[in-house]
């Protein structure tokens, strides 16, 4: 009998492990302990004291290996004959083969055990931000496998690192995506310090594969010396060597699978900032949620499904920047990829942007003044990932305005009366007022509760799906019949679109058009189209290797920005 009692009560816990709605029993919890606060008068009291001591440790661990990883990297920059790029990637290749093991000790031991996981976070890691680490991720996979064949074609001036560290760097990538894929949403309550070293560890080390990726111009230099060789032929000239890449002795052979490599890692490139970007994120909300207890505070929670109802306007808007923006690209592509970029590429690049920023600004200062006036109360209660979300969106968006500053001052500086000049300068103010404008929208979007849905009666929704689904059970229909079903279907959404308020029709209009036009700002740079480094105009102001680090600093971040955006954007679409 007794055995069937602790058979039973184990089958219990295991059921209330799997589910986030079941408070659990506080036999269950863990309860942090730190032996600086063994002497705390309650329980819940040293629990919430351990908590912060283990937080704050953890981020010092974090703080230093990031500062030792950029002395390293700054060494590298600033002396690189004391301090190679093969030192650095060994270092790095520590740091992943430590977070790997720390990953698969979490996967096999520290997930299973009994009460591992009592409850997981509704708002961690949705569908989009997990689509994008596997979207990065295995464009960072094809990046470092293009790598390895583009050193391994060059392996008598190549060091054997550097097809070690790509092979490394894959393993980690998979390792990586398949954790986050699966426990992003994970509430883990035994062994908390330990978990959130390692979480700190890894985030500390996608930092560093950031940073690096950022300052590391070794094969655009290359490839930009051969250039330069064959401008220099052409003009009868000796080749030029630079001061700090004597790249010319290690060229790419005139073979089309060594092109293939080069141009495949240069394309793929932006990817793997991304995908360190995306990790951290994901990282740092799994961080805060170690050890918390959600049925602490017992929130009736609904979620909210995207349903394509109340818009008209801005889907067809969107689609019609979307179908313009693509043309634009491809547009651009052909030019850039077949021959020298002409200036009349750039201006119809720009004029694009130009034309598209303050339509958005407006939508998004419309859509602020709406939340002003609407009587919806803001939402107080704590929330990890909100929080992250609003200095994800903050931070994101300094990339493309710190870009955006320091092309105005190179602009100013030389001609700003050029056509190309003025475009460019118009172009980099609307988007620091775009980029502003819109982050007020989401942020006081996000922090709104729901609007209660007591427009329509169920009666009336019952009856809508009946019509809706009419047609489903019918597989031979004549064309009349046809017709009278999309007549039906046409006459439900037109009397769903009107039953809605005047300032939900806008917001959900503002938002959706938004999440189109922001889908379409991210499609561009990220596949390729990046004039801010093939005018040249900066690039001749601030010099190369500068402006490479600006470039690759601030594209990523504004890649990024857009993602993020379209994310915080449905989400205010939903809640509206």
């Amino acid at each position: 009998m007794s055995d069937n009692k602790v058979s039973n009560q184990k089958s219990c816990h295991h059921c209330k492990s799997r589910s986030v709605s079941v408070p659990p029993d506080t036999s269950m919890i863990h309860y942090e302990k730190f032996w600086l606060y063994r002497h705390c008068s309650s329980v819940q009291q040293r629990d919430r004291q351990a908590q912060k001591a283990g937080q704050l440790f953890s981020g010092l661990l974090a703080m230093n290996v990031v500062f030792l990883g950029c002395a390293f990297i700054s060494s590298m920059i600033f002396n690189h004959v004391a301090i190679t790029l093969a030192e650095v990637w060994i270092l790095l290749s520590i740091l992943k083969v430590l977070c790997l093991c720390w990953i698969i000790y979490y996967l096999l031991g520290t997930s299973r055990q009994p009460h591992a996981v009592l409850h997981r976070d509704s708002h961690a890691g949705p569908i989009w931000i997990r689509g994008s680490v596997l979207l990065f991720g295995c464009f960072s996979i094809l990046l470092n496998v293009f790598h390895i064949g583009y050193s391994t074609i060059l392996i008598q001036c190549k060091s054997k690192v550097e097809i070690v560290f790509p092979s490394i760097e894959i393993l980690f990538i998979c390792t990586q995506a398949f954790f986050l894929w699966h426990h992003s949403k994970d509430c883990i309550q035994v062994q908390h310090n330990f978990t959130r070293c390692g979480l700190m560890l890894t985030i500390a080390t996608n930092l560093l594969l950031w940073l690096l990726a950022v300052t590391n111009d070794t094969i655009h230099m290359e490839i930009e010396s051969q250039l330069r060789e064959v401008e220099q032929r052409f003009a009868g000239k000796a080749p030029f060597l630079h001061p700090c890449n004597d790249t010319t002795s290690c060229t790419c052979p005139n073979t089309t699978i060594c092109k293939v490599f080069q141009k495949g890692y240069i394309l793929l490139y932006p990817f793997n900032t991304e995908y360190c970007l995306v990790c951290c994120s994901v990282l740092y909300v799994m961080w805060k949620n170690v050890g918390r207890r959600i049925s602490d505070h017992p929130i009736p929670h609904t979620k909210s499904k995207f349903k394509l109802q109340g818009v008209v306007f801005g889907p067809l808007l969107g689609a019609i920047a979307v179908i313009i923006g693509i043309c634009v690209f491809m547009m651009y592509q052909i030019q850039v990829t077949a021959s020298a970029a002409n200036r009349q590429v750039f201006i119809m690049y720009y004029s694009y942007y130009i034309v598209l920023l303050p339509l958005m600004s407006v939508g998004a200062v419309i859509g602020t003044i709406i939340h002003a006036l609407e009587k919806r109360e803001l939402d107080t209660l704590k929330n990890p990932t909100r929080s992250l979300d609003v200095v994800l969106l903050m931070g994101a968006a300094l990339g493309q305005i710190g870009m955006s500053y320091f092309s105005i001052v190179a602009l100013v500086a030389t001609d700003p009366m050029d056509l190309l000049n003025s475009l460019i300068l118009s172009y980099s103010v609307l988007l620091i007022f775009q980029n502003i404008t819109q982050n007020v929208f989401i942020i006081d979007g996000l922090h709104r509760q729901h609007f209660e849905h007591t427009e329509m009666s169920p009666d009336k929704e019952q009856q809508m799906k009946e019509q809706n689904h009419e047609g489903y059970d019918q597989r031979q229909v004549s064309m009349l019949e046809l017709g009278q079903e999309i007549q039906k279907v046409s006459l439900s959404y037109i009397q769903s679109y009107s039953n809605l308020s005047w300032k939900r029709r806008a917001l959900r209009e503002i938002s959706f058009f938004l999440v189109l036009c922001n889908i379409i700002l991210w499609v561009m740079p990220t596949f390729g189209a990046h004039p801010v480094f093939e005018n040249g105009l900066e690039k001749s102001f601030y010099g190369y290797s500068t402006w490479f680090v600006i470039v690759n600093f601030g594209l990523p971040l504004g890649v990024f920005y857009r993602m993020h955006s379209v994310g915080g954007l449905l989400e205010v679409y939903i809640t509206a």
